[in-house]
């Protein structure tokens, strides 16, 4: 049927009522807009999503991901109405004018979405670089969607009044300090942003603690407003992202990419337990071939030490009291630090400590201080308590014992002895 004798059977409606040929029209082109909409979503992008996964490239998967095309096909009907209700006939011009306007603001709205799914792709495809991880841009990119969806908010509100933008923003001009004031926090994590950013304080993966938060664990994503870190617990804490600029945190990053992680614990031995070493305990500790070295050498050093004391002083000087002499916790030290120093497992080329802490009411601390060469978590575990369970177990072969707090049960076996 040709349009010269479609259009006079439309308008041959008006018999019934002056809009039937214009609700006829309108309902034609709805038709033919859904109809566009669906051969554009079914038939074009099952097409296209078919060429995008037996490509080797990611990008397109990015954008059939983000759903970039499927928002495009709904940009098809608002053209096709926009287009339609030009050529339409029998239409008024105020509704003709309506139905463009409500057709060009439905365009902005979906031109808006658009573009930030673009960008939501853009960053998935970002992110798929190794790089990524020290320099992520996702706080830029939602910076920019804010801007997208503020300006497309103008357009949209510009398109329906049928007004110039230009008039809006000038309305907004003066609107400077309540905007400023609405978007602090923004403007806020912006800057923020930036620094993180330019100085590369937190990337993605990165160890951190924020006590403030109660956050301990690792970062699982920067975005603008907010850093995520999921503890150790599996909970997740959200932080602002101004905050770890105004605010302290640490980043255990430099351990990780150190390559060792420290040991740094001590262990109390009682101070009644420290004392000379007899001949008979010098003997019995040579049995360690960890402190064949060290005896020898230091049994060397205080014979020439003691010769000169002796020999320049008065005769009736104490040998036993003016003389040095080896002692059983410093003879442990060496064994630990000697203990140390041949573990595979012990990183050689970091500091490595085995000193005296001040003695206190518990004790006298010997703090063991070196790094493991490896830094995952569990295997460090396994690496320190074997070394600690090793020292523990050894401290009394050099006549030592580990300060402990009385027990009840030590109490209860005190009150059950006989008295004499």
């Amino acid at each position: 049927m040709t349009e010269d004798t479609a259009f006079p059977m439309i308008e041959a409606l008006s018999q019934y009522h002056e809009m039937t040929p214009a609700l006829v029209y309108i309902a034609g082109l709805l038709i033919v807009a859904w109809l566009a909409y669906l051969f554009a979503s079914r038939v074009l992008l099952t097409v296209v999503r078919a060429l995008a996964s037996r490509t080797q490239h990611t990008w397109d998967d990015a954008l059939v991901k983000n759903k970039v095309g499927a928002r495009l096909a709904q940009l098809v009907p608002a053209v096709v109405i926009n287009m339609g209700v030009q050529i339409m006939p029998g239409i008024s011009e105020s509704l003709e004018k309506l139905a463009m306007n409500l057709a060009s603001a439905y365009m902005i709205v979906i031109v808006t979405i658009t573009l930030v799914a673009a960008l939501n792709a853009l960053n998935d495809i970002y992110e798929a670089n190794p790089e990524a991880r020290k320099r992520p841009i996702k706080g830029f990119v939602q910076l920019l969607q804010l801007a997208l969806m503020i300006l497309g908010a103008l357009l949209f509100i510009a398109s329906l009044l049928d007004q110039s933008p230009v008039i809006l923003l000038s309305g907004f001009g003066a609107m400077t300090a309540v905007l400023l004031l609405i978007f602090k926090d923004t403007l806020l994590s912006l800057v923020a942003s930036v620094q993180l950013t330019a100085q590369d304080l937190v990337r993605v993966g990165d160890w951190i603690e924020v006590p403030q938060f109660g956050a301990d664990g690792d970062v699982v994503d920067v975005e603008l407003h907010t850093v995520r870190v999921q503890n150790w617990d599996k909970t997740i804490t959200t932080i602002p992202t101004h905050r770890l600029i105004s605010d302290s945190f640490k980043n255990w990053r430099g351990m990780s990419v150190s390559g060792g992680r420290r040991i740094k614990r001590a262990l109390n031995l009682d101070a009644s337990s420290i004392h000379f070493l007899s001949d008979e305990e010098i003997t019995r500790c040579k049995r360690f071939a960890l402190l064949t070295d060290y005896l020898t050498d230091k049994e060397g050093e205080l014979d020439q030490h003691n010769s000169k004391i002796l020999a320049s002083g008065p005769a009736e000087i104490d040998p036993g009291v003016n003389r040095r002499r080896l002692t059983n916790i410093g003879t442990f030290r060496a064994y630990v630090w000697q203990y140390l120093r041949q573990h595979p497992q012990i990183r050689q080329d970091m500091t490595l400590l085995v000193r005296p802490l001040p003695p206190g009411a518990e004790g006298v601390p010997i703090e063991i201080y070196c790094f493991t060469s490896t830094t995952e978590w569990a295997a460090y575990e396994d690496i320190q308590a074997d070394i600690f369970d090793h020292v523990l177990a050894i401290v009394e072969e050099f006549g030592l014992r580990l300060f402990q707090q009385p027990a009840g049960t030590d109490f209860s076996k005190n009150a059950c002895k006989p008295v004499a």
